[in-house]
């Protein structure tokens, strides 16, 4: 079992356990040892972070980890976490590294790890990680004198991101005459986001691109998108663009002001790529809490939806194994495998413009594609975690209700996999109805799960 990482890494309030420096550079001195030992050449690990203070400090511990296992430090500053998976498979890099808490405060970080292939470690290798940092395996092969690894900065890393986010937009067409509002959250996209749109002839108008190390995600960027929303409509802009700290999600508003969330984004962009025949098995993957509504849409547009679990990660993985080039999550969360390997802000809103751009519709007229079903969410938070399996009269509750429904909705409860709380999710044609389900599920665990 793995116990520092969650399911996006290691996560935590920095300068405590166990985002410490101390931690840091153990985990540095892991990833060079596995990474260093798979492949027969002078390794090199790539480090990329987003704009918190703290990252100054988790760098410097990582770096001097990895350089004391022998292995070369690539150094790129702020850079979103997708560009980072970018770079670390296009210069032949053995791994890269984030540090970044993607939408937390600044007060928060994490650390994230991708293979030298540009996809990031499965379960099996996080636990190897975990297991040899408590070893004392490593200390036995540190190297000495002029065998220690040395550190550089790459300071065109930017430009390459850049110039590889632009070449997934469609040659044939521009983003001319299109007004944008961009927020970029004070983090890690607050330089390469505006340089790829306004390279592509968009008006851009910039918010969130003033990091101070303490202001990143704050009242600002996918998970806070008011501001942003205001402006659309008092600029008159096209649309609203909104990324996360570390830019591996987005959230995009229409020319009204309404957010268009990353179902409503997969959706539209499906339809597209099942019209143009570029989605296999005209098949998209998304998570377990993911509208219906998406379910319904690819339906009738002669697609199917297959769900994972609840993580990015797990999305990547069952488009990995079966195949699949295009998925995501309500978050905003989306991955173009026939582009890159992880979920990518920048680039899922150039897919979504150039459907813009090719139908010359606006994006409320787009966004109506898919109706989403209510949906109410309750977390009962427990003294103590425990199996849900475990909790008396729960099970039977729950096929009880969905036996109620009878395909009009669905009940999702799962536990939070970081502290103790169990998620209750109902969704339904009736918000009245799935409320009342969904207080009543809560109650059981309320009353039966302490």
């Amino acid at each position: 079992m793995r116990r520092l990482f969650g399911t996006d890494g290691v996560r935590g309030l920095a300068n405590t356990y166990p985002m410490t420096t101390d931690v840091a550079m153990r985990l540095g001195k892991a990833v060079a040892y596995i990474f260093k030992n798979e492949r027969n050449r002078n390794p090199r690990i790539l480090i990329g972070k987003d704009t918190r203070l703290s990252c100054y400090m988790l760098e410097n511990a990582l770096a001097a980890g990895i350089c004391s296992m022998g292995v070369d430090v690539l150094l790129v500053g702020p850079m979103p976490t997708p560009a980072i998976a970018f770079l670390t498979e296009s210069m032949r890099a053995d791994a890269g590294v984030v540090i970044s808490a993607s939408h937390n405060p600044f007060q928060d970080n994490g650390i994230k790890i991708f293979s030298h292939d540009g996809f990031k470690l499965p379960d099996r290798v996080e636990e190897r990680i975990e297991e040899l940092m408590e070893s004392k395996s490593i200390e036995k092969n540190m190297p000495t004198g002029k065998d220690v690894g040395k550190a550089y900065r790459i300071d065109d890393a930017r430009g390459r991101y850049i110039v590889f986010a632009k070449h997934t937009f469609p040659k044939e067409l521009t983003l001319d005459g299109l007004k944008i509002v961009l927020d970029c959250a004070h983090g890690a996209t607050y330089k390469v986001a505006p340089a790829v749109f306004e390279e592509l002839g968009a008006e851009v108008i910039k918010i969130g691109v003033d990091p101070n190390g303490t202001n990143i995600n704050e009242n600002c960027g996918a998970l806070y998108p008011e501001l942003m929303q205001e402006l659309v409509k008092t600029s008159g802009a096209d649309m609203g663009i909104a990324l996360d700290g570390d830019g591996d999600r987005v959230i995009v508003v229409d020319e009204k002001g309404n957010v268009v969330d990353g179902d409503h984004i997969m959706a539209i962009c499906a339809k597209q790529m099942i019209e143009d025949k570029k989605l296999n098995y005209n098949t998209v993957v998304a998570t377990v809490m993911s509208n219906m509504g998406l379910e319904k849409a690819l339906e009738k547009m002669g697609g199917r939806l297959v769900r994972t679990k609840v993580g990015d990660r797990y999305v990547v993985e069952a488009m990995r194994e079966k195949g699949y080039n295009f998925g995501g999550e309500q978050s905003g969360h989306l991955i173009f495998m026939d582009h890159i390997t992880t979920g990518d802000g920048i680039l899922a809103a150039l897919q979504l413009l150039s459907v813009m751009q090719r139908t010359k519709r606006p994006l409320s007229e787009l966004a109506s594609i898919m109706e989403s079903y209510p949906q109410v969410l309750y977390n009962v938070r427990l003294s103590e975690k425990k199996p849900i399996e475990e909790i008396p009269g729960l099970s039977e509750a729950q096929k009880k209700f969905e036996k109620k429904l009878d395909g009009r909705g669905r009940i999702l409860i799962r536990a939070s996999g970081t502290e103790p709380v169990i998620r209750v999710m109902v969704e339904g044609e009736d918000e009245k109805e799935i409320d009342e389900i969904a207080k009543e599920l809560s109650n059981i665990i309320e009353k039966n799960a302490q």
